[in-house]
Order: structure tokens, then C-alpha cells, then sequence
């Protein structure tokens, strides 16, 4: 399954920019407080809806960073579960769908773990000197489990009233 990711944050970047769906336009919310950066392009995969009532989370690894608003076909290679201040707050794992790097990872075995445990990181810390803000739990899950969520998260924004933002 292929699927448009919305790149909201390049990869290397602190700055934390956020579609605003009601304008249709990314705004800066804000500079990350810790000095950690996106280890991935960050946005969200369109037309799904979250647990957390947003647009789905997703990283997208790429060789180099793009740009907030850039559409990239993707593929999922696993999902990284995590809950924040907020409640759940998971994030799909992509690949560019056409780019032959990423032929042989196909599923989260595939992505090296070394990697895997700087997203982790990443995560963990990446809101610590936010006052109220927290992230709670965290693990990684399959490909599999990434598209039963997408699917999910598709049927969600497929039941809300017209004009919400997924």
C-alpha cells in the first residue's frame, strides 16, 4: 500500500511547524525547547485520523531533508507506539515508496536498530523542558500493524462531518 505523507518538519530541523488545516497553511508553533532535531522528515499521512483526533503522524527516512509541504509517496515500514500529555500519539515509519535505497527494508527487522534506538531517543527527550508536556511509553511495532492503523486512521476521518481537518 502507497500513500501521500504531508512533510510538515525536514529532517535536522528544531523548528516544530504544524499544518493549520482551517487556513491551509503550515505555521511555526514553535522551536523545540531541548536541543534535539527531527531524526526524519515528520508530517502526517492525509486523510487519516489519529487517536489523538489529528491527521496521522509519520516519519519519512530520506537521504536528505526536503521541505515543510512537500507530498512524498510513501510505503510503511512499521510504527513506532508512544503516548504523550495528550494520550496516544503513535507515529507510522515510511520509506519513499519509489526510491531504491529502501528495496530490501520492507518491514521494521529491516530498519537498523541503531536507528531505531535514535528515533526512540529522540522521542523520549524531545519535549523534557516543556512545562506540562510529557511522553509516556514507548515500543516499536511491525508493518503490519502499521497499515491496520493507517486503515483505521482512514476510516476515523472517512466518519467525521465534513470540514474536519484530516
Amino acid at each position: 500500500m502507497e500513500f501521500d505523507v504531508i512533510v510538515e518538519i525536514p529532517q535536522g530541523s528544531r523548528n516544530k511547524y504544524e499544518m493549520d488545516h482551517e487556513v491551509g497553511r503550515i505555521r511555526l508553533d514553535r522551536m523545540l525547547f531541548t536541543s534535539t532535531k527531527y531524526p526524519a522528515d515528520y508530517g502526517y499521512i492525509d486523510g487519516t485520523l489519529g487517536l489523538d483526533a489529528e491527521p496521522l503522524d509519520a516519519l519519512v527516512i530520506v537521504g536528505e531533508p526536503t521541505f515543510p509541504g512537500c507530498t512524498i509517496l510513501c510505503r510503511a515500514i512499521g510504527m513506532f507506539v508512544m503516548s504523550d500529555e495528550n494520550g496516544p500519539d503513535d507515529k507510522i515509519l515510511c520509506v519513499p515508496a519509489r526510491d531504491p535505497r529502501y528495496d530490501d527494508t520492507q518491514d521494521i527487522g529491516d530498519f537498523p536498530k541503531f536507528d531505531r534506538m535514535e528515533i526512540t531517543h529522540f522521542f523520549q527527550v524531545y519535549k523534557d523542558l516543556e512545562p506540562g508536556k510529557s511522553v509516556e511509553g514507548s515500543h516499536w511495532e511491525g508493518r503490519d500493524d502499521a497499515y491496520a492503523e493507517i486503515e483505521a486512521s482512514r476510516e476515523r476521518a472517512a466518519s467525521q462531518p465534513s470540514g474536519h481537518p484530516a
